[in-house]
Parts: C-alpha cells; structure tokens; sequence
C-alpha cells in the first residue's frame, strides 16, 4: 500500500468511514491475529456492524456512553467498532484498574452500560462491577451480541465530537478524562504510520492494553497501511515469544520497558535472534536512554525509534526509520505536519531552538480537554496551547528532545539537578539493568539525589563509591552526584506501558 493511499485513508473524517475504506480496498487482507484466529479488514466491517446492531438492540445509541474494561482480544477490537459505527461514546478503562479507579470513571462518565471479561486472570470483574452498582453490565470476552444491521442508523459523519474517555493513570490522585474525538485520535495514529514508513508486508503486534491510548493509535495505523497485528491477551517473556514468532512479527515494541525486556532476553542467548523476523522495535509514553537504543541496534540486530505521546496526545513526534542514529538516539524526533511545538520559559514566553523549556502543543491530535471543565481551563494557555509539563527544546532539524519532567527536577541546594540527565549515565553502566533517579526530602539539603536501580543478571553489588567513581569519569557535576543508593530485584511499575512509579519510591526511601 502506498503512502499517498494512506494519506488519503487518513483524511477519513470517523473511524468508521476509516474502516469502511479500507475494507473496500482490501477485503480480503489479515487485520487481526491471535493464536490460530485471523480477521480481515471485510471481517472486521463485517462483523462489527453485526455486533453495532445487537447493542442497538439493548439500547445503545449515538451519544449513549458506554464503558468497556477488557484486555487486548479480537473481541475487544470489535466491539470498540461496532461503538464507532452507532456513534456511542465509549471510554476504555484498564484491565488491571480496580474499585477506586473504576468506580470513578464510571460515576464520572455517567456511563449507562459497561462491558467487562467476567472472571479474567483471577479476578471477578462482575463481581466488582455489581459492588460498584455499574449500569447494563454485560460480558464481551468471548460471545458479543449480534443482530441485523439494517436495524442501524446511519454511520455518524461528524468527527469532531467527543466520542471517547479515556483515563489518565491517577498514582497519587484521582484520574482525569481525557476528551478524544475521532479526528484527534486518526490524526494521532497517522503520525506514527507515517513516521514509520511501514508496508502491507509488515506484521505488527500489541502487546500493551487495547484499552490504553495506544490502542487507536497502533489501529488507525493498520486501517491506514492495509497490514495486520498480532494481539497478546497477556505479554510476558519467553512466553510470548512463540506467537511472535508464529506470525513472523516484524514490528514489535511499546515502550522503553518493553525494549529492555527483549534486550535481557536476547542476552541468554546473543548468537540466536530472539525473533528472526524482527527489523524494527518502536514505541513511546516513557523516556529512552540513549543506551538502550544503541544496545538494540547492536545486540538484538534490529532499528529501534521511539516517540512522544500522552493520553492528552495520542503521538507528537515519532523517530523515522531513516533518521541518524544519533538523532534515534538522543531525541523524540520531529512532529507530523500539522503538530505544532512551542517550547517556553518560565514567563510563557517563546524560547529559540535549542533552548529548554516548557514543551506546549497544539493540533488536530490534541485532545479538547478534560470532563472536568476546571481541569480543561487549566490544561491549556491563552493561545490554545496544551501545558504538558515536560522540559525539553527542538532542534533547528525540528527534532525534539526531552530533558524532564517539571515535577521531576530535583532541587539541591538551589540548585536544579535533572534526573534523566543522570538516569542516561546509569543506563550505559556494563551492570545495570535499569535505573530510576528521583529526589527525597532532606533538611539540609532542601532535596537530597538517590539512585534506585535493577542490576544485571548475574551482575555483582554495586556501591554508592562505584556509582559516584563512575558518573564522575563520565562528566557529571559534583552536586549531581547521588548521596543515596537503592538495589531493587524489580523497580515498580504500572500495567499499562510499565512506566516506573517513582511515587512509590519517594515513598518507600524517604524515611
């Protein structure tokens, strides 16, 4: 499939006129794979209007809000369609969300009918649903309800209004809802299929939860290239690598985490490819140390690009397969046509390239806000901008790189330490796995800087002199040095991009 094929599917103003275009186009081509199951973009309109019209016929209808908590299954897929052709307003809620989260989104959404798996992974989420007295509970992990599409209305034809909720990850507060419409979330997956240059020989995989933002996002892009994806209900290594393997997956990846679980991986055995039909890993929602880039390339014989994106931003910038490696290396790479980046310092004002600051955005695939109207005015500036709350500066190429998190700057003495600055430098220790920086109270210091880190297997203690020793030959200032290290078997993470809590590591190592 051509690129300028894709462009034009991508001017598809709903997902559901994207579907339909693209089935036209390719009836007969896999979309979907898991396990010995295979659907076709004709399956896919196919059987989603099929499963559009047995929730019309319990009462679903344009504008009906409809929760769905399910893990990343063909049914999942079709019944996020089938919401799309009635026109509902659907908001995906993590599988591994529980009461407090759940509950919230479902009284904050209003939603009148919820989807869940019934009893997944040990968990009974009919139980909980009935305990948090959710509204048309019904089960979609494998039977979907289906009736005669000529029951259907038309398809919608505005996609500019606010069909999806989806919820950021509340660690120390409650989630927000994050408004989505059709447009920003095509125009989010068009960003990254373009950046990757991929073809209708390709075979993609998700591995992250269908139910995160990446889940359109990787979708659009298969809606767009005509390729299909092989979905993981569960991923975890050795044990999905059979199904990548099966399927002769191409393109693998979802964030920095997943990277290095494949990396450690590949490590047991160096002289074998973990997936002989691997070339390219790519991903996003968590920074990338350099090193860990170069240490795919080198080791695992694949190209690694990696991207930007939030919940609020499904994709803001995405690295290109044919960019420098330094420029894979040390940026988030350059935004789509139609992104607009504008980086400011502490006053709101405009910096010049090269200068950290603020990162702000505006474009069609940014959200248009939140459920709650007091969060929306305080999430964007007087010109439409959305306030990310992450530090970085562009490039004179237009690549972006990231430097940190406002709240993830540490402040020692006066002065302002980054983390990732220092996380970076862990990353290319020859005895490190993984490392998280963050800051701990001190009174004398005002914030003191410590070190949490998963060794290598096999790699021997590590000292707090040995970590300084070596930050200091690789150029780190004195007052950056940590004062404080930590050795953890497993640093914390969420579910979803296994990004790391470093909530719960203030919490744990500040006493």
């Amino acid at each position: 499939m051509t690129q300028s094929t894709a462009h034009a599917l991508g001017a598809s103003r709903t997902l559901w006129e994207l579907v339909e275009r693209r089935a036209a186009l390719t009836p007969g081509q896999p979309v979907l794979l898991q396990g010995e199951r295979t659907v076709t973009f004709g399956e896919l309109r196919d059987r989603a209007e099929r499963v559009a019209a047995g929730l019309h016929d319990r009462g679903v209808r344009p504008g009906t809000v409809v929760a769905w908590q399910l893990p990343t299954r063909i049914e999942t897929a079709l019944l996020t369609f089938a919401l799309a052709r009635i026109g509902a307003v659907q908001t995906p809620v993590i599988p591994f969300y529980r009461d407090r989260e759940v509950g919230f989104a479902l009284r904050e959404s209003k939603a009148e009918f919820f989807a869940t798996p019934g009893v997944w992974r040990g968990f009974d989420h009919g139980d909980m649903a009935r305990r948090l007295g959710a509204r048309g509970v019904f089960e979609a992990y494998e039977d979907l309800p289906e009736g005669d599409p000529a029951v259907l209305p038309p398809p919608p034809s505005d996609g500019t209004s606010v069909r999806w909720i989806y919820w950021t990850s509340g660690t120390t507060s409650d989630p927000k809802g994050v408004l989505h419409t059709d447009r920003s979330l095509i125009a989010g997956g068009s960003c990254l299929a373009h950046a990757l240059h991929l073809s209708s020989s390709d075979v993609g995989s998700m591995a992250f939860p269908y139910a995160h933002i990446a889940g359109p996002d990787y979708t659009v892009m298969l809606l767009l290239y005509g390729f299909p994806a092989v979905l993981l209900e569960h991923f975890a290594l050795p044990d999905s690598l059979d199904e990548y393997r099966r399927h002769g997956v191409t393109v693998a990846g979802g964030s920095t985490a997943f990277y290095s679980m494949f990396l450690k991986e590949q490590r047991k055995d160096p002289a074998r490819k973990l997936i002989p039909t691997l070339r390219l890993l790519a991903g996003g929602g968590a920074p990338k140390p350099p090193e860990v880039y170069h240490s795919v390339v080198r080791e695992m014989d694949v190209q690694l690009t990696h991207g930007y994106g939030m919940s609020e931003v499904p994709m803001i910038t995405m690295g290109a397969p044919d960019d420098t490696a330094e420029m894979l290396a040390t940026t988030e790479g350059r935004p789509p046509e139609g992104m607009e980046i504008r980086i400011v310092d502490g006053d709101g004002k405009q910096v010049p390239a090269g200068v950290d600051g603020e990162v702000r955005l505006r474009g069609e695939a940014v959200c248009q806000g939140y459920l709650d109207p007091r969060q929306s005015a305080e999430a964007f500036d007087e010109d439409g901008f959305l306030i990310t709350g992450d530090l970085g500066h562009v490039l004179p190429t237009g690549h972006l790189v990231l430097t940190g998190r406002a709240k993830d700057i540490i402040i020692r003495k006066g002065e302002n330490i980054s983390a990732k600055e220092i996380e970076d430098l862990l990353h290319a220790h020859p005895r490190v796995q993984e490392a998280a920086v963050v800051g701990l109270p001190d009174a004398e210091r005002g914030e003191r800087v410590c070190a949490v880190l998963e060794l290598r297997a096999g790699a021997s203690g590590l000292t707090l002199p040995d970590l300084t020793s070596y930050l200091r030959a690789e150029g780190l200032s004195t007052f950056k040095l940590p004062e404080q290290l930590e050795i953890l078997d497993a640093l914390p993470r969420n579910e979803t991009l296994r990004k790391v809590l470093k909530y719960k590591l203030r919490e744990r190592f500040s006493g």
